[in-house]
Parts: structure tokens; C-alpha cells; sequence
């Protein structure tokens, strides 16, 4: 059995709140507090979970644009955890992001041909003239006319600012992209269009997908499987029809009640509707971190943290679930 091309081991990010004279932390923010997941190599893995709930911060981290407080990330069975930044060079060729904004990640002083350029500089690949070719080549791949080159980010609409960052993102053909809300912020006819463009990306180069959004709809569209996170930690995992067909855990099942529904044959399903709002990951719940708002809670929920543990699903594919009780 081939190893996974991603390995996540008991990951966390926890953010230091410093208060008094001294200014000490007093406290910490878990934004990501203690997720192990696995990604195979073509594989898209959908992350889903509410503002706030730690998906960019530990996408971030996967790339190490953050340092993880503790855990392991294992890439091409390579620990890469505690890599330095002259160490983590070489593997920037294999992990690249997409950014929820275009307009703030791309450099508004740069022309969209120095943008996509800039990673051939920095990594030393070929000449001017190549690289010109091949800024080129990646524009068309990527829908855009080969005169955007010569333009400024802020002349472009934001999904074609967002297909330059796409453009930018498989310059140096990496086999890994952590895709933070790429479309959250684009009109819907505009999302499909990038949502196609990233599905033929994947099947030209062999692309493996993190693909963070707080729209299940969206996610499913795109993913092999899906992860639900709450709170810095993961609720249920499983490939993305089952989930969608079969959701076993109650935020999960939340997730899902909110979709919107064009059909108006079937609006008239049952809705759940969480009560109160998001703990602070400052200071989050005993036990069950989803305890507080969730309509099937007892005793033991209160008291004890339940496991990320292995079910099988309908169709005989692997499951996690993060739940005393399998509803």
C-alpha cells in the first residue's frame, strides 16, 4: 500500500493571548487543536466548517506560511514540520495556495507577467525568453489572453484576478494546493466557471486538492471527500456522496439543512436550526466542544471528549465520525 501524499498527525496552531503589565499570555487562541488527517496523491479533500472555526489557519500551517504549536505534517514521507525556511524552499515547488482574495494577495505595483514570473526567479528556472513563453502558456491554460500579461491586477475583474492567482498557484507544477475559499467571494455563475477550471487543472497535471469553504453545496461539487470542522476539531469525515446522503454527525447534519434548496418540491424538508453561537476557541467547552449547541446533548457530552473514530459507510467506504453516539 502506496503511503499518502499528505499526512496530518494530531495537528495544532494555538495563538497566544497576552494581557496584563507584562503582557504574558494569559491565555491561548486553539484555532486548530488537534486534527489528524490524511490526503492521497489526486485526491480532494473538502474542508467545511463555519467562520471561525480554524480551516485557513490550518491550511496556512500545512504550508507552514504558519508554524504548528505541536503535531506532525508528513509530505511524500518527508516530516516537514520543523523545517527551516531555507529547507522549506525546494518543497514551496510541490505546495502552493490559492487565496479566498485575489485582489489582496496579488501585488497591485506588479504586471500579471512579473507575478507569475516571480516564482521561475526566486526557484532559478530558465531563461527570460522561457519564462516569458511560459508565463504565456500559463494564462491560456488558465482562460485569460495572453496580452494580460502586460496588465495590472487591479484592471481585472475578481474572478479573472483569481484566475491569475490559479495561474500563479501551477507555475512550478506543484503536486499539492491548498485552496483557501477560492470562490466564496466571486458571484455564482462566476464560481462554477473556476470550480471547472480547477477539476480540468486537476485532471491535466494530476493535482491534489485541500479545498477550504464554509458552502457544503460548493465543497461537494468538487471532492472526493469531506472533513467537517468545528471549533479547531474535526466532527466526521467521509467521502462527499455519503456525507451529503448520510451525515451521522449533528453539525454535519446542521451544514446540510442550510443549503439552499432551488427546488420547490423540496423545501419542505426538515430544518435544523442551531441554538447560540460559536463558543471561543479561548476558552472552548468540556467535553464535546459542539455540546453547547447541539439539540441531542446528554450528560456524557458534557463530560468527555469523544474520538475520531473508524465506521464504515453504506457503500462500504472508510468513515470517521467525532460523536458518543452514532444518531
Amino acid at each position: 500500500m502506496t503511503s499518502p501524499l499528505l499526512k496530518i498527525e494530531n495537528l495544532k496552531v494555538h495563538f497566544p493571548v497576552k494581557g496584563g503589565i507584562l503582557l504574558r499570555a494569559a491565555a491561548h487562541n486553539k484555532a486548530v487543536d488537534g486534527i489528524s488527517i490524511e490526503l492521497e496523491q489526486g485526491e480532494t479533500l473538502g474542508l467545511v466548517g463555519e467562520s471561525g472555526c480554524g480551516k485557513s489557519t490550518f491550511g496556512k500551517a500545512i504550508v507552514r506560511l504558519l508554524k504548528p504549536t505541536e503535531g506532525k505534517i508528513t509530505f511524500e514521507g518527508t516530516d516537514v514540520t520543523d523545517l527551516s525556511r531555507k529547507a522549506m524552499k525546494p518543497l514551496r515547488r510541490d505546495v502552493q495556495m490559492i487565496f479566498q482574495d485575489p485582489g489582496e494577495s496579488l501585488n497591485s505595483r506588479l504586471t500579471v507577467g512579473s507575478l507569475i514570473s516571480e516564482a521561475f526567479d526566486i526557484h532559478g528556472i530558465g531563461e527570460p525568453a522561457w519564462r516569458r513563453t511560459r508565463t504565456l502558456e500559463l494564462l491560456e491554460q488558465v482562460g485569460l489572453p495572453a496580452a494580460a500579461a502586460d496588465r495590472f491586477p487591479f484592471e481585472f475583474s475578481g474572478g479573472q484576478r483569481q484566475r491569475i492567482g490559479i495561474a500563479r498557484a501551477i507555475a512550478l507544477e506543484p503536486k499539492l494546493i491548498v485552496c483557501d475559499e477560492p470562490v466564496s467571494a466571486l458571484d455564482v455563475s462566476i464560481q462554477s466557471q473556476i470550480l471547472n477550471l480547477l477539476l480540468d487543472l486537476q485532471a491535466d497535471m494530476q493535482l491534489s486538492y485541500l479545498f477550504i469553504a464554509h458552502d457544503l453545496a460548493v465543497v461537494k461539487h468538487i471532492s472526493d471527500r469531506i472533513a467537517i470542522m468545528y471549533l479547531g476539531q474535526l466532527m466526521e469525515v467521509g467521502s462527499a456522496d455519503e456525507i451529503y446522503a448520510d451525515p451521522r454527525h449533528p453539525y454535519t447534519r446542521a451544514l446540510i439543512a442550510a443549503i439552499p434548496e432551488p427546488d420547490p418540491a423540496r423545501r419542505n424538508r426538515p430544518k435544523m436550526i442551531l441554538q447560540g453561537d460559536v463558543p471561543s476557541p479561548i476558552n472552548p467547552p468540556s467535553g464535546c466542544v459542539f455540546h453547547t449547541r447541539c439539540p441531542h446533548v446528554q450528560d456524557k457530552c458534557k463530560a468527555e471528549k469523544p474520538v475520531l473514530r473508524d465506521l464504515i459507510a453504506s457503500d462500504g467506504s472508510p468513515r470517521q465520525l467525532a460523536c458518543h453516539f452514532d444518531l
